[in-house]
């Protein structure tokens, strides 16, 4: 699969990366590491576009929201989809104009309402998604009155696994039968401007049938509502874009899932919105861990490192598989081995008798597809500080996150 102007190839996998750059930046920056690559970001926004030329394309924030991150993706012309009042906050303070930020609330606390509220008075041009009528009444008690979006739960979803299918789950979204209704009482109080919905993160195009329902049915709502209520400015339906994760898997041929989202959503006088995350970052992320520990287990070599599920959850969380390469041997005999994290939990685990390259105290091992949700999910559980970040472009290395320390553990204690 190519792309003229889509920016790149159509996968960067962990081998692609310069093993010997990557131990570099381990031994200047110390593990666990998180080493993201801002060229191969706006790559990634390029091939969006080329593959959604008159799609808006909002970028789902909670995939990655390092500011370094978030000024590549504006910059290279994307939009921010927001899912809390802290993404907006990050949205707005990396300059993306108001009039380009979607705040998509999910059960929303009062604080973020709050929050978004008062920036909606600096910025009238952002857009709130809402998922429920509770939310419309808290708003309307701030005084909001301005672009409104309604996510319509189309009872039908996809994706990579249970935990991330959102489209038919009943936590997000109204039911789609109801949505007309609510369009028409909406719309004669605030500026209702699209219809929303997400059927899941991780979608493959070996089957997109969920998708191309999922689709095909919002495309049936703007129509009624725009038939019976008002004229849309945009049907959005999500993005949850896979991306390969084992090395034998082919590329995501986003022209084909492109296709298919057009075809599926038919004649709309709205514009088509869809909100990438993963796609974006995945591959321009990966994950630096030193082994500090090898032992003889019964039925395992077990590889222990300074990275583990409070520095990459996806593992213990989906069973997520990522790709492991042992950079400091990368010739070494290949043995089974089980790398497992320093926490005390047994879901700890990165990977069970996989074949690397026989690890050694002091080898420094690289981790895949780290860029999207990767930082994001982690945390301090077991008091461990969460990682640093460096970030990559035009062959210059920036600090972006530094490193947690202990200290910085207890700044909250009272």
């Amino acid at each position: 699969m190519s792309h003229s102007g889509g920016g790149g190839p159509a996968v960067r996998r962990l081998a692609d990366w310069d093993g010997e750059a990557l131990l570099a930046l381990a031994g200047e920056h110390e593990t666990p590491l998180y080493v993201v690559d801002l060229d191969r970001v706006e790559e990634n926004c390029a091939r969006l576009q080329s593959a959604f030329p008159d799609a808006d394309v909002r970028y789902a924030m909670k995939a990655h929201s390092g500011a370094q991150v978030l000024r590549t993706v504006r910059e290279a012309g994307l939009d921010a989809e927001c899912a809390s009042a802290g993404e907006v906050m990050r949205a707005l303070d990396a300059g993306f104009p108001g009039d380009r930020v979607q705040y998509t609330a999910v059960n929303p606390p009062a604080r973020d309402l709050d929050y978004v509220v008062e920036r909606w008075r600096e910025h009238p041009g952002l857009t709130v998604t809402v998922g429920a009528a509770d939310t419309v009444d808290r708003l309307r008690d701030r005084g909001f009155d301005g672009r409104l979006c309604i996510r319509a739960n189309p009872g039908v979803g996809a994706g990579h696994h249970e935990k991330v299918q959102t489209g038919a789950n009943a936590k997000f979204g109204i039911p789609i039968e109801r949505v007309p209704d609510l369009a028409e009482q909406w719309a004669a109080e605030f500026d209702l401007v699209g219809v929303h919905a997400h059927a899941g993160s991780g979608i493959s195009g070996e089957d997109l049938s969920a998708h191309r329902e999922l689709v095909s049915r919002m495309g049936d709502l703007a129509r009624e509502v725009e038939s019976a209520v008002v004229s849309l400015e945009f049907v959005d339906v999500g993005g949850g874009f896979g991306v390969p994760y084992e090395e034998d898997e082919p590329p995501l041929d986003l022209d084909a899932v492109a296709e298919a989202t057009r075809e599926a959503l038919g004649e709309v006088d709205a514009t088509l919105a869809v909100e990438p995350g993963r796609y974006v970052v995945a591959d321009a992320g990966v994950l630096l861990t030193t082994v500090n520990t090898v032992k003889q287990a019964r039925d395992a070599t077990v590889v222990g490192v300074d990275a583990g599920m409070t520095t990459l959850l996806r593992p213990a969380m989906y069973d997520a598989y990522h790709a492991i390469r042992n950079l400091s041997a990368p010739d070494a005999e290949s043995t089974p081995v089980t790398v497992a994290g320093p926490i005390c939990e047994s879901a700890d685990v990165l990977c069970e008798h996989r074949s690397l390259s026989r690890p050694r105290r002091g080898h420094v091992l690289a981790i895949g597809n780290a860029g999207a949700y990767g930082y994001e999910m982690s945390s301090t559980y077991n008091s461990r500080p969460r990682p640093a970040e460096v970030v990559l472009s035009e062959a210059t290395v920036r600090p972006s996150r530094r490193r947690e320390t202990l200290t910085d553990l207890t700044t909250l204690d009272q």
